[in-house]
């Protein structure tokens, strides 16, 4: 990492077989491990997150919710197709490494990199420092999948493992240095 540049972490959950949404972009499976008061370190990762970078389609998705998902968090949406700013997000359609370093010449510190496609083009950009991945003790058999193949090999080091009675088993890896 150089450095002005911002760590850049995945938070995502997981279908047991490797799945992040429905074909149709449904991720109403994720509630089936929903207990009073757990969200699985959510709220810790979020509040040290300075900016999010999500794709268009995860963001169409979260525009459905009853509320603003990221409250008054900085969100930059990489998308190529035009979009008003609803709750002062930000668009950007250019180069992700160029993207990541404006961000750090700014002073961002941690960035969430949200979104199947995103994660990839962060992936194939050898821009992923670390990533936590929860897996949700379901088989979807199909949908949108979180590793669509292509990505380059890198390795990673397990930091931390944890599981919850709901069934959900939570991974934190570290990218090794490349």
């Amino acid at each position: 990492m150089t450095p002005n540049r911002p760590r850049c972490s995945v938070f995502i959950a997981v279908s047991l077989d490797g799945y992040i949404a429905r074909r149709d972009g449904g991720i109403d499976w994720l509630h089936s491990v929903d207990m009073p008061g757990e969200d699985y370190g959510y709220k810790a990762f979020f509040d040290s997150v300075d900016v999010v970078l999500l794709g268009r389609n995860s963001y169409d998705v979260v525009l459905g919710f009853p509320e603003w998902y990221y409250g008054d968090k900085r969100c930059v949406v990489l998308t190529h197709r035009a979009a008003e700013s609803l709750h002062g997000e930000e668009f950007y359609s250019g180069d992700v490494a160029a993207l990541v370093q404006q961000l750090g010449e700014s002073g961002v510190r941690r960035v969430y990199v949200d979104g199947g496609t995103v994660i990839q083009q962060f992936l194939k950009a050898g821009l992923i420092d670390d990533l936590t991945i929860s897996v949700i003790p379901i088989l979807l058999g199909d949908g949108i999948r979180l590793f669509a193949g292509g990505e380059p090999e890198l390795p990673l080091k397990l930091e931390s493992s944890q599981s919850w009675e709901s069934g959900l088993t939570q991974l934190r890896y570290r990218a090794e240095k490349r």
